[in-house]
């Protein structure tokens, strides 16, 4: 059984299936140690890891167990990062969103726009019950994204991160799919 990855478009941006072509934006964007700092692994500093990452998001489609977007500006076509829905389970009806995006896509509400498509083309598509994402504590800006989505915090995973030594904690979200909001997040955020 195959998910059918899909192409998504908002007034701003448009999600779609991850080329080979993008291996040099995707490794500019993980190696870069100020968007990763609040990620649950270390940046990257070999190449090929863009392409394992690409061939995993071809897996993912593949296994169906999730869907992997690249995130581009409708204006200009340049990649801004990337969107996920990971860990569906269609037999419990959930899945874990996540998203990462370069410094100059953030405090434009591009995040929010992303996941918002994403969420609503899963929980039209994919009948889900419940989304979960999680959010270092750390990490306020991520924290206000789940929390505009209508994500709920629901508790604590305590010291379940060490990056390079550095111990952080995680803040577990969730979204019910009666509590979701098809018209919220769907243009800019604030």
């Amino acid at each position: 059984m195959s998910l059918p990855t899909p192409t998504l478009e908002t007034t701003r941006l448009r999600l779609r299936p991850f080329t080979d072509a993008d291996a040099e934006a995707l490794y500019a964007l993980h190696s870069n140690a100020h968007v990763l700092r609040y990620w649950d692994s270390p940046p990257w500093t070999d190449r090929s890891r863009a392409e394992r990452f690409i061939a995993a998001c071809r897996e993912m489609a593949e296994e169906a167990t999730g869907a992997r977007l690249a995130i581009d500006r409708a204006a200009d076509g340049a990649f801004l990062g990337w969107c996920s829905l990971a860990r569906w389970n269609p037999d419990y009806r959930s899945a874990s969103l996540g998203y990462c995006l370069g410094e100059a896509a953030w405090g434009q509400g591009y995040a929010t726009e992303a996941a918002h498509a994403l969420l609503q083309w899963a929980f039209d598509t994919l009948d889900l019950n419940r989304v979960q994402a999680e959010a270092d504590t750390r990490n306020a800006a991520s924290a206000r994204v789940l929390e505009k989505l209508g994500f709920v915090r629901e508790g604590t995973l305590r010291e379940d991160c060490v990056v390079n030594g550095d111990v952080s904690d995680s803040w577990v979200y969730g979204l019910l799919e009666r509590e979701w909001q098809p018209s919220s997040g769907s243009g800019r955020g604030r």
